[in-house]
């Protein structure tokens, strides 16, 4: 970044720092991973386990996260230094930033006990980070969901041991989406402990038709969040689990501007949509959360017509460059009142974490 944007962008943050007060902010999507991983691959004996190899020389504060011999994404040191993260959401306004794993970390591909024991390193670390910095920082952890048992017994140690908020969990668990009755009993586990759940799209669909352009992110990612989101309403998720608090990433990525259409699919064929559950996806409105992550005001504002301000929290993506650049900025811009605008920058996030409003004493610290 040039001086003169650096400036561009401190102007800014000033701008909505002056507008906001000192309201604070919690952003729910950011994601998190170790400095140093273990050699999974190495260990298990197969599988495309991530590994990090650390830049030196021009990059000292580099790493590449490599699958095998190919490189999956660069990333900077503060996808895994707290201090940077802190600084950043400093020079940010952000109070609290909800911590959750790098999706590809999910590991639902794996043996389950493999994935098992990655997920512990993983949440371990979560909780290291959360446990340095309180009251900045909430976790989320991970669980190998491809067996739904063993999920249940991670989440437990999660919630009840390293007292992490809740799970984030994968858009689909390799050919089970998120209405097969093989998950039911981790969503009725999720109820009964209170663990919020952050739905992430992940192994994005028709991939391997998507080899240009970007494509797997720009079209594949909202069609998997909307595809989550159809299926636990269809399979009445939220109808067996009401108290289940779910959030879903990306601004629910393709299913708020389609949902016209997913309703009339189900007003005109119910033979074929209302199959497992008869109340109308309308019904649910409002029953789950999105983040605000869709870099247009306009269907911000539409979405909040959608689900209603008390169901948008802020999310940024951050570190990655797909992400917004300063959380919450487009919150900034909406012509919302006060209200409307402070629900959504940190109110609605704390009804989805079930953590105390207001919550003075960790918003009362910087460090």
């Amino acid at each position: 970044m040039t001086t003169a944007e650096a400036k561009k962008r401190q102007s800014k943050v000033n701008v909505l720092a002056g507008h906001f007060g000192h309201a604070p902010t919690i952003d729910i999507h950011t994601h998190i991973i170790p400095e140093h991983l273990p050699d999974w691959a190495a260990r298990f004996g197969y599988g495309s386990f991530i590994r990090l190899e650390h830049q030196f020389g021009s990059c000292p504060s580099c790493a590449h996260m490599m699958q095998g011999d190919t490189l999956f994404r660069r990333i900077n040191a503060n996808c895994w230094d707290d201090h940077e993260r802190i600084s950043d959401c400093d020079r940010d306004g952000v109070r609290m930033q909800v911590i959750s794993t790098i999706p590809v970390m999910f590991h639902y591909w794996a043996r389950p006990q493999d994935a098992l024991d990655t997920s512990r390193y993983l949440n371990d670390h979560i909780a290291q980070t959360v446990g340095r910095h309180p009251h900045r920082f909430v976790g989320l952890g991970t669980v190998p969901l491809q067996d739904p048992q063993l999920a249940i017994q991670e989440m437990e140690r999660c919630v009840k041991e390293l007292g992490l908020a809740g799970i984030e969990i994968g858009s689909h668990v390799n050919e089970w989406n998120l209405s097969e009755p093989e998950l039911l009993p981790f969503f009725e586990a999720a109820e009964r402990m209170g663990a919020a759940l952050f739905v992430h799209p992940w192994e994005m669909m028709g991939h391997d038709k998507m080899r240009r352009y970007w494509l797997p992110w720009l079209v594949g990612m909202p069609a998997e969040t909307s595809l989550a989101i159809c299926s636990m309403l269809f399979a009445g998720v939220f109808e067996k689990f009401p108290r289940l608090r779910v959030a879903f990433a990306h601004g629910g990525g393709s299913f708020p501007a389609t949902f016209g259409r997913i309703e009339r699919g189900f007003e005109v064929r119910p033979d074929l949509v209302a199959i497992d559950n008869a109340t109308s996806p309308r019904h649910y409105l409002g029953r789950f959360w999105l983040d605000s992550l869709v870099h247009d005001p306009e269907m911000l504002d539409y979405i909040a017509r959608l689900i209603g301000h008390n169901r948008i929290c802020v999310g940024s993506d951050y570190p990655f460059p797909l992400g917004e650049s300063i959380p919450g900025g487009i919150v900034g811009e909406m012509h919302w009142t006060d209200a409307e605008k402070h629900q959504v920058r940190w109110k609605s996030a704390l009804e989805w974490l079930n953590l105390p409003d207001p919550l003075r004493t960790k918003f009362g610290s910087n460090k």
